[in-house]
């Protein structure tokens, strides 16, 4: 394991508790800067394949398997003493952050597609964002909060989400006539040992208590009318999974962090099929994206020059920023693209 390897690994930790933790987790932060200046623990995540040495990955691992949730400090002894049980459990498993409260993001863009609308998640882990319009949504306005609700009413699973201005809230929610999602390792939201790591991937904190009753409240409504999530790579199947839905919707292919998984080469792939998509099937296609800073040159170059994404996804409608919505879907802002 070489230096270059280290320290691109402390980078990434320290990148990941001052640009993504800080001012939401507490814990993490100080456990991602702690490990960031800790040779014996790079060392030791060095020896890891790159794809299980993330911090969200390592530390939901330690958590399912015991570590207290203290300061670096005191719990970097049991880190060490159980370092073994730590890396098994990351080899296992995967960073699926199935986030329904994102859904509050997706209902601004969807609200404007008239007509059924085909919902295709890549990345859809269980499928809980494939659910959209089965949620309540409050949305917090500069005038106020406004409520939105299922057509058949209130819903168990209610969301919140903070919008710069009032023409973000959706008046309705989308008419969905299809749900299918792809995904390297499906998760079947009826699997009380899946919900549970699902649940674990969930940040310690204040910020996100609440995330984790409400996506054991969405795992409910999704293991009840599940949909099909097909096991693949997004760059085979997307084709042939937009094809398969009826033929009167709009096709809306949509994720959420998941092309940061994409080598470069791999995130320039996808956004060329995603480009002649609706070509090659013949069908109306929409692409909407939550993707960090970083994934395509070609969006990073229309955000405005100084515009803050910390803890924020440039939200984009066919490669087109129109927003930046909140990693964890609790704000919507659209000011930096109005105009």
């Amino acid at each position: 394991m070489g230096t270059d390897q280290r320290e691109q690994i402390a980078t990434t930790y320290d990148d990941f508790g001052r640009r993504w933790a800080r001012g939401t987790s507490p814990l993490y932060e100080d456990w991602a800067l702690g490990i960031s200046q800790d040779p014996e623990m790079l060392a030791r995540l060095a020896a890891l394949p790159r794809a299980k040495q993330q911090p969200n990955l390592v530390f939901a691992a330690a958590r399912w398997e015991g570590a207290p949730l203290s300061p670096y400090h005191e719990v970097r002894p049991w880190l060490l003493e159980h370092w073994d049980r730590i890396a098994a459990t990351g080899a296992a498993r995967t960073v699926q952050t199935n986030e329904a409260n994102r859904c509050a993001t997706w209902l601004p863009p969807l609200a404007r597609l008239g007509g059924p609308v085909a919902l295709l998640e890549v990345g859809a882990a269980a499928g809980l964002c494939l659910f959209p319009d089965r949620y309540s949504v409050d949305y917090a306005t500069p005038s106020g909060i406004r409520r939105v609700d299922p057509l058949d009413g209130p819903s168990d699973v209610a969301l919140s989400c903070r919008v710069d201005g009032e023409a973000s809230v959706p008046a309705h929610h989308p008419d969905v006539v299809s749900r299918r999602g792809i995904d390297l390792d499906p998760i079947d939201a009826g699997d009380p040992d899946a919900v549970d790591w699902l649940t674990t991937l969930v940040w310690p904190g204040p910020d996100h208590d609440a995330r984790v009753s409400r996506l054991r409240a969405a795992a409910a409504i999704v293991a009840a009318d599940p949909p099909v999530i097909e096991r693949g790579d997004l760059r085979e199947k997307v084709t042939d999974a937009a094809a398969a839905a009826p033929a009167d919707a709009t096709v809306v292919v949509f994720h959420s962090a998941v092309l940061l998984y994409l080598d470069a080469e791999g995130r320039r792939e996808f956004a060329d099929l995603m480009a002649g998509l609706g070509d090659r099937i013949g069908r109306r296609v929409v692409w909407l994206s939550n993707e960090t800073l970083g994934t395509l040159p070609e969006i990073d170059a229309r955000v405005p020059a100084g515009t803050a994404t910390d803890h924020r996804f440039v939200q984009t409608w066919d490669a087109r920023p129109i927003a930046l919505a909140g990693q964890h879907g609790a704000t919507y802002e659209t000011a930096p693209f109005r105009g």
